[in-house]
């Protein structure tokens, strides 16, 4: 199990925000929990010096290309980069050093998920450099992948098939459990424990974690198997719950525990 850090970016800055409240309309409805007065190269290179790789920097809608693009060039090839990708500029993102690209709205059309342009863009960029953000919102039945912010419901539910089938496409899997993003209000245990079910790459859970013992119960829950990022709880992004260094130290005791991929 690693810690995977994050770089949320909206409005060219860095912050931290509740998932569920983002709109495309306005930012009347808009929770933020920080903002940052620090450049996004900050965080970067904060986590290249602890030797972090597997972060994603997110592009929270437009206006975050430029301060992205600083996160990059901080640590190339150290960090992923999602939010906008699509086939016509997945692989210009890769060559500014994005690790790899991490994509969901694109490969979707009317709720559905379009394989044809999937493997259009595995071809453009290679499985091997493309994450599937597959961040999900419980609905009657189960989870289902949601999109265009979080806020359109895909008919894509989250299942040992679904995880199976799109596991052939991508190099990683990136599921915020967006009912919960945000909220340091604790992790969704029942996604948790699906996604440690299922899983057969490697996968990062986000969303809820707010103490130590959120970060103890996906390890134990995830059976090993799952990555965690950590947001609104970590003391460098305003938070009280935790602090960034007793989250990478628990990073590193659990590579020394043998438990880390």
């Amino acid at each position: 199990m690693r810690f995977r850090p994050c770089i949320d970016l909206h409005g060219g800055r860095v912050k931290q925000i509740v998932g569920s409240t983002l709109q495309h309309a306005g930012a009347e409805a808009l929770r933020t929990n920080f903002t940052s007065d620090l450049p996004p190269s900050y965080y970067a290179i904060l986590y290249r010096e602890d030797n972090l790789p597997g972060g994603h920097v997110i592009m929270l809608g437009r206006g975050n290309e430029s301060a992205a693009l600083e996160a990059l060039r901080a640590w190339p090839c150290g960090l992923q980069l999602g939010g906008g990708i699509t086939l016509d500029n997945a692989a210009w993102w890769l060559e500014q050093g994005a690790s790899h690209v991490i994509v969901t709205s694109h490969v979707f059309h009317d709720g559905l998920l379009d394989e044809e342009r999937l493997g259009r863009l595995v071809e453009r960029v290679g499985r091997e450099r493309l994450v599937l953000d597959l961040s999900c919102r419980w609905r009657e039945d189960g989870y289902y992948v949601v999109t265009d912010l979080w806020q359109r419901f895909t008919s894509l539910q989250v299942s040992g098939p679904t995880l199976a089938r799109l596991a052939e496409f991508c190099d990683e899997f990136l599921v915020h459990a967006v009912d919960v993003e945000g909220k340091c209000m604790g992790v969704d245990d029942r996604l948790i424990r699906l996604l440690a079910e299922y899983v057969t790459i490697p996968t990062t859970y986000a969303g809820g974690v707010a103490s130590m013992a959120d970060l103890e119960l996906i390890r134990d829950a995830g059976q090993g198997r799952l990555d965690v990022t950590v947001g609104s709880a970590l003391d460098v992004f305003g938070g009280s719950g935790l602090t960034y260094a007793e989250v990478v130290a628990f990073h590193r005791r659990q590579g020394e525990a043998g438990t880390g991929r």
